[in-house]
């Protein structure tokens, strides 16, 4: 099992440079950017591949529909090669009101637009001249809808690899068969271990069957608050200061109808809560919505608690599948949190 890192998209980027030399010579192995609705994440990976020597960088994630599939790729190319062959491609399809919202760009097709992006990553990075007919893309564009003057193109640049690996952030039964399809590793969010198979078992396996020749086994990377404390009033603040988090994610992404979160939440169990929690955070009741958020699933999502609990946790997610762990370090100074990736090392050593 790989320990990773999730950078936090709403600030403290250079407190996290600033330590991050730190956290590689503790042992970490891959750190996300995300992109919300915040800095692009560009930018920021290729600052950190500037500041780095050994850990891989990745995109966590990339929305589909925010860039070109093509650019996508040069984006993806271009990030491997300023950071020598150490870049995995996250993408994932957001929702409706980030991409309306914000971009001003129609949420449609996300599977179709999902599939297709990942065959034109691929046909770019092999240097073959891009052709491409979908149904939600067509490349060249044809002579009656443009100009007539376009021609399919290769890359200019020789990739550093001509297989980068692609990530997908995927809750929805269809979408996470398509990723055991066509990626190279799964990013799922809110996994409890012990109700993986009977939420996604099936669609796992439907795509694994299809799973495309050449692929290595499906990566399952999994984003996680971590702390080890033998206090446990310590852990208690710990999970307490998830709940916002969880609130946001199961109340307020989306619309009620129309929220992956909620419906992950309650394919869980959750039902009648998961409707309070959204209720209330739609309501303006934000606070009222995090307290609303059961402490068994705030457990079951995290690893916080004394080392023994959090190794048999870590051994929980690995048999589950997971092999990269993005950890949150819930630590109160740069050391403690750099401590925190070691510890986590030498567990997932043990495994």
């Amino acid at each position: 099992m790989r320990i990773g890192m999730g950078l936090n998209y709403s600030g403290g980027f250079e407190e996290t440079m600033a330590e991050l030399a730190e956290h590689e010579k503790a042992g970490l192995d891959i750190v996300f950017v995300p992109e919300a609705y915040s800095y692009d994440a560009v930018s920021q990976l290729g600052f950190i591949a500037a500041r780095t020597e050994r850990v891989q960088i990745a995109s966590g994630i990339l929305q589909i529909y925010t860039r070109t599939p093509t650019l996508t790729a040069m984006t993806a190319a271009g990030l491997d090669y300023v950071s020598g062959g150490r870049f995995t491609l996250g993408l994932g399809a957001s929702g409706p009101q980030v991409i309306e919202g914000f971009h001003g760009v129609r949420y449609d097709a996300p599977l179709g637009r999902t599939r297709e992006i990942i065959d034109i990553c691929r046909q770019v990075w092999r240097r073959e001249r891009l052709e491409h007919q979908g149904k939600n893309y067509t490349i060249p564009l044809p002579p009656e809808q443009g100009t007539g003057l376009g021609k399919p193109l290769k890359l200019i640049n020789h990739p550093v690899r001509e297989s980068i690996p692609i990530v997908v952030a995927a809750l929805g039964p269809k979408n996470v068969t398509l990723v055991a399809e066509k990626a190279d590793g799964w990013q799922p969010i809110f996994f409890v271990p012990e109700k993986a198979q009977e939420v996604w078992g099936d669609s796992l396996a439907a795509g694994l069957a299809k799973r495309e020749a050449g692929l290595k086994p499906l990566e399952v990377y999994l984003q996680t608050s971590f702390c080890i404390t033998e206090d446990e009033a310590t852990a208690t603040a710990m999970l307490d200061g998830m709940r916002h988090f969880v609130a946001l994610y199961v109340g307020g992404m989306g619309a009620r109808g129309q929220n992956f979160y909620n419906d992950v939440a309650c394919r869980y169990g959750f039902v009648d809560e998961a409707k309070s929690i959204q209720d209330l955070y739609l309501d303006g009741r934000k606070d009222e919505a995090a307290a609303a958020v059961p402490e068994e699933l705030l457990k079951a999502i995290s690893l916080i608690g004394p080392r023994s609990y959090v190794a048999e946790r870590m051994a929980a997610f690995a048999e589950a599948g997971v092999t990269t762990l993005n950890l949150t370090p819930l630590g109160g100074t740069p050391a403690d949190r750099v401590a925190l990736t070691g510890a986590a090392k030498e567990i997932a050593a043990g495994l």
